[in-house]
């Protein structure tokens, strides 16, 4: 095998030279495995591409950049959250780049705009972030390692039903991953006879929840369920306080996303009891977790690593696994084939790439917000073990 390598590189640079390129050079490429991560790293959803990048060159830095002989090289791109420029890099960095995966994609758009490129292209890519249910039916080369909606929602609708809870207000961001949970939560909730007396939807680009806040509280329901993507949850939150929601004897519900853990610390206990469904708090109590938190800390100033964070570390993971399986092989479909049914320990716990849905399957975490040595944690309470999307069959 090493003979066939050798002769198989003196090759490749034979070519090359005839090209008018250095041997050396083209060896480094042949040797080369290049992923393109494409993120929000600027405008209003920087703050989970910033967490994506971080957690990849994290993994990276304490797992090394080889495998399977191959070098790993991250070439980063901002989209800036526009679905337009997400396609374009795309595009640019499968033609000129030669990638092997692309990775990331802060929100739903995103990764919707690159369905058709990575299914022409047969390039598998790994949703780090994008939660809405349909997303990885819109090409076989998608595998998510983030989560979905309605698999978070559906604990959380569960556990308002047998808590208590008999009427609900869902306010929701308008766009896919917030239809998503309204729809997941009002159907889990009804079918459990609770009752859900209104459904608001607030523009994903409108940081100006106070309207729906005030009809929300006019309804006077038993809980509010909220959602909206993770960098706005800071502002909604605010706003939820601001209007004396938290202490109105109205529960504040919702997935993980309303007090994700990097916005969590600028809070302040007006939030303390809110109940929330994740897939990942930062005090899960598990060794690979603490490990995970203490270097991203180490790494980022002190800053908290969150879910998004999470799904950075857990998509290089599944790169490098798949890798592994292939023996560095980089063609698309046998790449693809790697990823279906993949199982690892993440510091979120046990988790899985589904071999039928390329969708991932993990425990889901009932947590409550509560101060612990001095700061603002979603604390779990009760687990419901390696859910799946209930839409994907």
């Amino acid at each position: 095998m090493l003979r066939r390598d050798l002769l198989k590189g003196a090759a490749t640079a034979a070519i090359a030279i005839a090209a008018g390129l250095p041997a050396t050079v083209a060896l480094a490429q042949q040797q080369t495995v290049k992923v393109g991560f494409i993120g929000a790293l600027t405008g209003p959803q920087a703050a989970s591409g910033r967490q994506m990048a971080n957690a990849i060159r994290l993994y990276q830095q304490l797992n090394g950049d080889t495998v399977a002989g191959k070098k790993i090289e991250v070439i980063f791109r901002d989209d800036t959250g526009v679905a337009d420029q997400t396609r374009r890099i795309a595009q640019e960095l499968i033609v000129n780049e030669k990638v092997a995966f692309l990775a990331g994609f802060s929100l739903t758009p995103l990764a919707l705009a690159v369905a058709p490129v990575i299914t022409q292209a047969k390039t598998p890519a790994i949703i780090m972030t994008a939660g809405t249910s349909v997303i990885t039916e819109r090409s076989p080369y998608f595998a998510r390692v983030s989560f979905t909606l309605p698999q978070q929602t559906m604990p959380m609708a569960e556990w308002a039903a047998k808590n208590g809870i008999k009427t609900v207000v869902t306010l929701v961001s308008d766009y896919g991953p917030g239809l998503d949970s309204e729809k997941a939560f009002f159907e889990k909730f009804t079918e459990l006879g609770g009752k859900v007396v209104a459904q608001l939807k607030a523009p994903l680009a409108n940081p100006d929840f106070a309207p729906f806040l005030q009809r929300a509280a006019d309804a006077k329901p038993d809980a509010i369920f909220l959602f909206v993507p993770g960098p706005t949850a800071g502002p909604l939150m605010r706003q939820v306080v601001d209007r004396g929601l938290t202490k109105g004897g109205i529960k504040i519900i919702g997935p993980g996303d309303i007090t994700e853990d990097e916005q969590l610390v600028s809070m302040d206990d007006s939030v303390v009891g809110t109940i929330t469904s994740h897939f990942y708090s930062v005090l899960h109590d598990s060794p690979l977790n603490k490990k995970f938190v203490a270097e991203y800390k180490k790494a980022n100033n002190g800053a908290r690593p969150n879910f998004i964070g999470v799904g950075g570390w857990d998509g290089m993971h599944a790169i490098y696994e798949a890798l592994k399986k292939t023996n560095g092989d980089t063609n698309g479909d046998k790449l693809m084939a790697a990823l279906k049914g993949l199982e690892w320990e993440s510091p979120r716990g046990k988790m899985s790439i589904d071999a039928n849905t390329r969708d991932v399957v993990q425990d889901v975490y009932i947590r409550r917000v509560e101060r612990k040595d001095g700061e603002l944690y979603n604390v779990e309470f009760d687990v419901v073990r390696q859910v799946k999307d209930p839409y994907h069959k």
